[in-house]
This record gives structure tokens, sequence and C-alpha cells, in this order.
């Protein structure tokens, strides 16, 4: 119980520690996107035989097992709390139809889909608006930082880091006072989320790349298209 008490207070500080070294590297130009790239690719070889032997065969046995009727819930949920940071990103970007569609979602499913367990907002043709707060410093024009590999979290960088630490640290699953019901919740939701990685595994697999280069450029490139709504600039050599 101590953890779940005192882990939104660690994420907060983290989450400073993040916005400043954000700053940091923001007062920096010209600095590569990967000068950890040492230090990351260890972490990646550390996550190999964790995702191998843990979260895959964990997110397996989910789509394999678990009753599609829950596995659908639990994406809804997460889901829905993702489409409410998605319409608070969407005004501080100043897209305001998004803004308007993700806040619709969240008043329907939460209202009528028993707290976003049924996602009716979808059936009725709403669209979802995926912003992030990673979005909104990009649209900011904050820099991204260095690229980062987190062992059982995956690639990310400086910004995108701090804003998923941000959602995390504000989502409306810490107001839940039971704490093993929230960190339920949040197991199943990473076991939800993993899940959903499960082919893009298998297209690691197949790459003749070097699998973390592949996972970086990969990762990389999508951020910066949805960070430019799927038209950013041209762009520059930063290896």
């Amino acid at each position: 119980a101590s953890v779940g008490v005192h882990a939104p207070a660690l994420l907060r500080g983290a989450a400073l520690a993040g916005v400043l070294l954000l700053s940091a590297c923001a007062s920096t130009p010209g600095r590569p996107y990967d000068p950890f790239e040492a230090s990351n690719r260890v972490m990646y070889a550390i996550n190999e035989p964790l995702d191998k032997h843990i979260a895959r065969p964990i997110a397996q046995a989910w789509v394999d097992y678990a009753p599609t009727i829950l596995q659908k819930a639990v994406s809804n949920y997460v889901n829905n709390i993702d489409d409410l940071f998605s319409g608070i990103n969407g005004l501080l970007q100043g897209k305001l139809d998004k803004a308007g569609n993700d806040f619709g979602r969240v008043m329907i499913n939460t209202g009528f889909g028993i707290a976003g367990l049924i996602d009716i907002a979808s059936d009725a043709g709403i669209p979802r608006g995926g912003e992030d707060f990673g979005q909104t410093f990009g649209h900011w024009g904050i820099p991204q930082g260095p690229f980062l590999f987190i062992p059982l979290w995956g690639p990310t960088t400086v910004r995108d880091g701090t804003g998923q630490l941000l959602r995390f640290v504000w989502s409306p699953t810490n107001e839940i006072p039971n704490v093993a019901l929230r960190n339920v919740i949040y197991g199943l939701g990473a076991v939800d989320l993993r899940a959903q990685a499960l082919g893009a595994t298998s297209l690691l697999e197949q790459a003749s790349l070097d699998p973390y280069t592949f996972v970086r450029r990969a990762y990389l490139q999508r951020r910066q298209y949805e960070v430019y709504d799927g038209a950013p600039p041209p762009e520059k050599d930063e290896e």
C-alpha cells in the first residue's frame, strides 16, 4: 500500500526532472537526437529477455484466454482516459474541433458507457483526436530532446516521456481510493497496451536491420508525423 501512496509523489518529481532536462536540451542547439545511444543499447539488450520471457507471454495469454468482453472493456477504459487528455491537449494546441469531439466522447462514454467500459461514442461515429502532451510540447516548438529506451516501457524521448509521466500523474485512476484495485487497473492497462503491440513485435523480428536502429527510427518518424498531423517538414539528418 505504501508504494501506491508514494508513487504519485515520485512521479511528480520525475516529471519535474524531465521538464528541467528538456529545458536544458532545448537550450543546446545541434544536440544529437540519440546522444545516449550506448546506454540506450544496453537498456534495449536488458529489455529483450524481460519482454520475451515476461511481458510478451503475459500479453499473448491475455489475448488468447481472457474473455473478449473483458479485453474490450479494459481497452475502452484506457481509451476513455486518453480521450480526456486528448481533449485537453486539443485545447492547448487550438484544435477546437478535435477537442470538442474528444470531450463529447468522454461525456457519452463515461455517462452512458459505464465509466467508459463501453465505447458508445465510436458506434455513434465520433472520431478520436489522439492528441497527447508530447504532441502539445512539439506543437509549442519544444524540441524532442534525446531519444531514450527504457526497459518494459519502450522507446521515448525526453519530451514524450515527460508528457507520458504527466498523463500518468494526472490520471483519474489515481483517485481510486482502493490501492489494490487501482494497481490491478494499471496492471491490466499495461498488459492490454503490450497486447496491442504483438503485431509490431513480429514485424521487428522479420526486419533485417539492426533492431535498435529500426525501433528508434520508426518511433521518431511516427511521433514527428503525429506532432505535425501527418504533414511533417522535410527531415534533417540528425545522425
